[in-house]
């Protein structure tokens, strides 16, 4: 874990956050600056810098948080309105924190192109 990635800190508990979700290869969290009435962030525990570190073994991980997004959208009631799952790669892509993270929107319209 490098000692400076934030999202290490929380997903080790370093940094107290209340989850969403939470089990031994992921956790989910509010973003502390919502986009949306919705907008929860989904974080392996494991530190994999942007989407073009993910390796063929990760593909399991990466398809277990599509699986938890949908489950999250469930329970918190509104998977049939609908909801945006966004990974954003390098800087131009929007990344600002160097941890591959999703963000689980929903609860507004969301518009194309997204901007």
């Amino acid at each position: 874990m490098p000692t400076d990635c934030l999202f290490c800190k929380i997903a080790e508990g370093e940094i107290p956050v209340t989850f969403v979700y939470e089990d031994d290869q992921i956790v989910a969290f509010n973003d502390i600056e919502p986009q949306a009435p919705h907008h929860i962030l989904i974080i392996p525990r494991q530190h994999i810098c942007t989407t073009l570190d993910l390796t063929n073994d990760e593909s399991s991980l990466v398809g277990h948080i599509y699986f938890v997004a949908g489950e999250i959208a469930r329970q918190l009631g509104f998977a049939d309105d609908g909801f945006r799952l966004v990974n954003n790669c390098n800087k131009a892509g929007g990344q600002v924190i160097w941890h591959l993270h999703f963000h689980l929107l929903a609860g507004r319209q969301m518009l194309w192109p997204p901007g």
